[in-house]
């Protein structure tokens, strides 16, 4: 059995956390196992979780600290000896695998997650790092065709970028009416049209947007609400928006939560008017729930596997044409719920499968450092004979 460092950078609630937390319960633990290096203001890491499936969690000194970060991932690395250190922070990953370098590791997997857009203010610093992104980095992965072709270029071209999709337990995730009528009556919206958005409050996920959008749902809809799952930077800002619509008592707000697949089944549609994505977890679980979804044209084609679920609009349409959009899609279609969580996994979504493919990738790169070594001893010994 061998161990990998997975550098998580930060590991907040959100898509990378459930990414790799995906694929590490999936995956044969008795072949491979994760050791999680993390930044020490996450938020969100399930420590518990990871030591009971036989994972080791390392914290470090936030990125912000670079200097101690860089010699903290290094004297891991090296304490370690892995093999293979595999990086999901994006342009960030030249930092994580700089220190898995000089802590010894031969094979640095370098991977994609995400993408940027001119409004976001974290954009400036991608765009710095994008063309150093790849230094160090032995090989390269991506979670969608878009994320590997904007950070890595002329590398995707060549064909070089494995991909490796975002996935979910599609079986877990699929549409359960009790699970609904439970939990509609909780919240107190078995008659209501449940507008549902779950994500960080960020910029990058448009939150004040979705404000506005669901305002304009308000003034048509009179049994319309706006179910909200998250935390973020954003969110005295969206309270504020809140109020000045005086639409107060139309939100459900939840805060950050962990159990939210009672949620996708309570709601009726889902919306993801993001500046950019990766290929997000959260339009995945979605239409895995049966949830028309109503993504921005700046995220790609390839986060719906459901034709008939995803729906995309561009933002440079007003939040009333949205509003006006979403509500004739939803009078104008019933969906059979029970029935999307095939056509996800069909897709290639499924955890247990990628995650099954993943093992077969991390052999292979495990097999080519062996033999390397392998040669290497056998012709340290035919020096030693003279041969």
């Amino acid at each position: 059995m061998e161990r990998i460092a997975i550098i998580m950078g930060k590991m907040h609630s959100g898509g990378k956390k459930n990414l790799v937390m995906e694929y590490y319960r999936n995956i044969d633990r008795n072949k491979i196992q994760f050791d999680f290096i993390c930044d020490d203001d996450s938020n969100a890491i399930p420590i518990d979780e990871i030591e009971r499936l036989g994972g080791k969690v390392y914290i470090v000194p936030r990125y912000q600290k670079i200097y101690a970060n860089i010699k903290a991932i290094k004297n891991i690395c090296k304490k370690n000896k892995y093999k293979i250190a595999h990086g999901y922070n994006g342009t960030m990953n030249i930092f994580g695998l700089y220190a898995a370098w000089r802590g010894g590791v031969k094979i640095r997997i370098n991977e994609s997650i995400s993408m940027a857009h001119k409004a976001d203010k974290k954009t400036i610093l991608k765009n710095m790092l994008k063309p150093f992104s790849r230094f160090f980095s032995t090989h390269y992965m991506a979670n969608g065709y878009e994320c590997g072709k904007w950070q890595f270029g002329k590398i995707y071209d060549k064909g070089k970028v494995a991909i490796f999709k975002t996935v979910i337990d599609c079986g877990e995730k699929k549409f359960n009416q009790e699970i609904r009528n439970e939990c509609r009556r909780r919240l107190g919206v078995e008659k209501n049209l449940v507008i549902g958005h779950i994500g960080r409050l960020t910029a990058q996920k448009n939150t004040l947007f979705i404000i506005d959008i669901f305002n304009e749902i308000a003034k048509i809809e009179d049994n319309a609400k706006l179910l909200i799952i998250g935390d973020g930077e954003l969110k005295e800002k969206m309270f504020s928006k809140i109020k000045e619509y005086g639409i107060g008592d139309r939100i459900l707000y939840l805060g950050r939560r962990e159990d939210i697949l009672q949620f996708y089944n309570a709601m009726d549609c889902f919306l993801l008017p993001s500046l950019y994505e990766g290929l997000p977890v959260v339009g995945i679980e979605a239409e895995c729930c049966g949830l028309p979804v109503f993504f921005s044209t700046e995220i790609s084609e390839e986060s719906s596997p459901c034709d008939d679920l995803g729906h995309f609009i561009s933002l440079e349409k007003s939040s009333s044409e949205w509003a006006y959009i979403i509500l004739k899609c939803l009078k104008n279609n019933s969906y059979e719920r029970e029935k999307y969580y095939m056509s996800v996994a069909n897709a290639g979504f499924d955890s247990k499968k990628q995650a099954a493919y993943l093992l077969s990738y991390y052999e292979k790169l495990l097999d080519k450092i062996n033999s390397m070594q392998n040669n290497n001893i056998n012709k340290s010994i035919n020096q030693m004979r003279g041969e």
